[in-house]
């Protein structure tokens, strides 16, 4: 069964809906969706109807009301215990109230009852929230609206097994039976250059000659038959911004809503030169699931690698491919973790050696799926000055507290990247994804006969390209004004990232009606300044979405810190209901109540509480109808029939394994009878023809190019870091004879490749 959203009655079915309109208010980077939803009870009898309302993963719900005949219930935000005791004196004065729920598994879906709709009564629904825009790879901002304002039409009739968002009773096809007006107002202090959507638009009104303000809408006649997005594209879209929003009239000067808050927006230029280098800077940490099911096999099918000898194999590329000058650490976790170093490691011939063994050692023997407190651990580390930390995650399950983790991957996003990889069937899809685009990484997926080696050697490429670093903000204002920030400080920004600051601007200058602010960071070892100036007395009052998403930034932060401080911090549990009260948006320590404000007589009949089920996620790869096979073992497999020989016995290995596995942290191999035995010669043979004057170190190297380029180039995506490590070393030695060396190896190895394609 799909779960509906939007309003619906306590059985799960919806009701009619008549229209949505919906304003959208965009300031830069960031929005205010305002919407009204029309909906219609043409049954002969009552419904008691929910609202429900999955939220945008970036979204926050700031005001909500709904209206029946003369009846309007209208949400506010108070302390938990508070709501809850409003709650029930409401119900005792015979009041219908309503208090609003989040589960704490999932992610937040907003839902609230509104009551009784008697038959033929229309009811209205008003949802604000505030959102972040997400930045696409062409330097874009999209916005797009849920499926609660945008809900799938299917005609009678129509298949209904694919797994559409919330559908509503079917109608014979042709016309849609309700409409959708959308209109949007952007500013930005830059020029807009355009808006682009995948519905038709009415063309776009320019406001003024600068273009910093417009207005465009969705043309008539929507059919509500794919997602309604709306793309932005500024001009000088690498430049910073800061956008300044007045204070809310009503609030006290000094509180957060009653001062001005300023936004400044970074998104630095990767130019393309930056991109094709590589960095030798980083803190690569390597984090695998240990749990037992990763004795199961990648796939079904004979000789099928188990999940954690395809792990082994994968540390052993990563620790060959890693730059010198970098750091790194391995990290092992189940229901315990086990680290390979007590902290993060400088990157050397001894410290890979001792990894390696370690990896050799490796088993899926540390029990459930606990992932929590390894990150917890992670991130109690302080971060390495100048190398930005990239976190790599392998796992093949679910755990039970996914937005929890996601929460504190958030909070920690603006000083790491996460590169997440779901192994298996039964990864779950909202942690592996969710991971990733909290901390602005990648997710992949490894299913069916994929191999795990391509796909985390892509991700490692990104991993090494250079990112923002030494970040600085400093902000210059006249002595009586204050800044005080409201975000944590931004250690680090990779390419296609898009760094928020909020802060809260206090006090009032006589004289001066302007501040300034001077971003700092370096690229690539370049240093990089803005200067930009702001006004200190905006006029126009905007909405208030910039002092909404800066108060929920710091509501985030002092939530992770009272979480992390077990409650034992004095304060910061009252600091954020305060801040959550004022700005309207919720917390982990308040809810939203809403009562009737009706004639007070009392309830008739039993008020039943019900509890609706939250929307269902999609499974990867199957629709929700169709039965979806999950290749999933049991978390205590039998060791006996699983476990995986140690490679310390001679295993018939895969001779480009065997390769890289000799390779030295330098990039250079040596002449030894195991490289020999990989290239299918004796020793003596390999010794013989190197060019007199070249030193047996560079000789081995060439070798082992010249037999990656004529043997292995399918695979190349995985051997292509420590190649190029390779080919830097042999440059290093400043050898005079190369191209007689890559001769002499094309003729011994039966080969054809040139000294230019091995990057010599």
């Amino acid at each position: 069964m799909v779960n509906c959203c939007g309003l619906v009655t306590v059985k799960n079915e919806p009701v009619p809906l008549k229209s949505i309109v919906v304003e959208v208010s965009v300031q830069g980077h960031v929005a205010t969706v305002s919407s009204t939803l029309q909906y219609e009870n043409q049954e002969q009898s009552p419904l008691e109807a929910i609202f429900v309302f999955p939220l945008p993963g970036e979204a926050a719900v700031c005001r909500f009301s709904a209206k029946i005949g003369q009846t309007e219930v209208v949400a506010e935000v108070q302390e938990k215990q508070k709501a809850q005791e409003q709650y029930d004196d409401a119900l005792s004065s015979g009041q219908q109230a309503f208090l609003l729920e989040e589960s704490d598994e999932s992610p937040d879906v907003f839902k609230l009852s509104v009551g009784s709709l008697p038959p033929g009564e229309k009811a209205s629904v008003s949802l604000d929230y505030v959102t972040e825009l997400a930045v696409q790879a062409d330097d874009g901002l999209r916005l797009c609206l849920p499926a609660v304002l945008n809900p799938r039409y299917l005609p009678q009739g129509s298949d209904s097994g694919s797994g559409g968002s919330a559908q509503v009773s079917s109608v014979p096809a042709g016309s849609v039976p309700y409409s959708l007006s959308l209109s949007a107002h952007v500013s930005s202090p830059h020029p807009i250059s355009r808006v682009e959507s995948n519905c038709p638009l009415d063309p776009l009104n320019y406001l003024n000659t600068e273009k910093t303000q417009a207005t465009v809408s969705l043309a008539a006649g929507h059919q509500f038959d794919r997602d309604v997005e709306l793309l932005l594209y500024y001009q000088d879209t690498y430049q910073p911004t800061a956008i300044v929003e007045a204070a809310q009239a009503s609030a006290k000067p000094g509180s957060l809503m009653g001062d001005p808050v300023v936004m400044l927006s970074l998104y630095p230029e990767f130019p393309k030169d930056v991109m094709s280098s590589m960095t030798s800077h980083g803190e690569f940490l390597f984090v695998v699931d240990r749990s037992g099911s990763m004795e199961c096999p990648m796939h079904l099918g004979s000789g099928s690698q188990d999940r954690i000898g395809s792990a082994r194999d994968t540390l052993l590329l990563l620790l060959k491919s890693l730059p010198m000058g970098c750091y790194f650490n391995i990290i092992g976790f189940g229901s315990s973790y086990e680290s390979f170093f007590p902290k993060s490691v400088e990157y050397s011939q001894k410290t890979m050696d001792e990894a390696l063994q370690k990896v050799k050692e490796m088993r899926a023997d540390l029990g459930g799926t606990e992932i929590l407190q390894p990150l917890k651990h992670i991130y109690s580390q302080p971060c390495l000055p100048d190398q930005p930390r990239q976190l790599f995650l392998f796992t093949d399950g679910e755990v039970g507290n996914t937005k929890e983790v996601l929460d504190l991957v958030k909070t920690n996003a603006g000083s790491h990247r996460c590169f997440s990889f779901g192994i298996g069937e039964g990864a779950s899809t909202a942690l592996i994804s969710g991971v990733a685009k909290q901390a602005r990484g990648h997710a992949q997926f490894i299913t069916g006969q994929d191999r795990m080696q391509p796909k985390v050697m892509q991700s490692l490429r990104f991993a090494l390209q250079p990112a923002v670093v030494d970040i600085s903000v400093k902000w210059n204002v006249p002595k009586e004004v204050s800044v005080t920030p409201l975000s944590p400080p931004i250690r680090v920004v990779f390419q296609g990232q898009r760094a928020l600051l909020y802060a809260q601007l206090t006090g009032e200058s006589s004289g001066d009606t302007e501040g300034s602010v001077t971003v700092k960071y370096s690229l690539a070892k370049q240093p990089v300044e803005n200067q930009l100036s702001f006004s200190l007395k905006p006029t126009e009052n905007t909405g208030m979405t910039v002092h909404r998403l800066g108060a929920r930034t710091l509501i985030q932060s002092l939530e992770v810190e009272e979480r992390e401080q077990d409650g034992e911090k004095e304060g910061v549990k009252e600091k954020v209901i305060e801040l959550s009260v004022q700005s309207g948006v919720s917390s982990a320590f308040t809810a939203f109540i809403a009562v009737h404000k009706g004639d007070g007589e009392a309830l008739h009949g039993p008020l039943l509480h019900r509890h609706v089920p939250t929307p269902m996620l999609k499974l990867r790869g199957c629709s929700l109808t169709g039965a979806c096979e999950v290749l999933e073992c049991d978390e205590d497999c039998d060791e006996e029939d699983f476990d995986s020989p140690a490679p310390t016995s001679k295993p018939v290995r895969d001779p480009l394994l065997q390769l890289i596995s000799l390779q030295k942290a330098s990039g250079s191999w040596v002449l030894e009878a195991a490289l020999a035995e990989v290239l299918v010669k004796t020793e003596e043979e390999v010794s013989k023809p190197k060019p007199a004057q070249v030193d047996q170190e560079v000789w081995a190297t060439v070798l082992a190019l010249v037999w990656l380029y004529g043997f292995k180039m399918e695979a190349q995506e995985e051997w292509q870091f420590l190649a190029m490590k390779a080919v830097s070393w042999i440059q290093a030695q400043k050898v005079a004879s190369v191209s007689e060396c890559v001769q002499a190896g094309n003729t011994l190895l039966g080969c054809q490749v040139q000294k230019d394609t091995l990057g010599l």
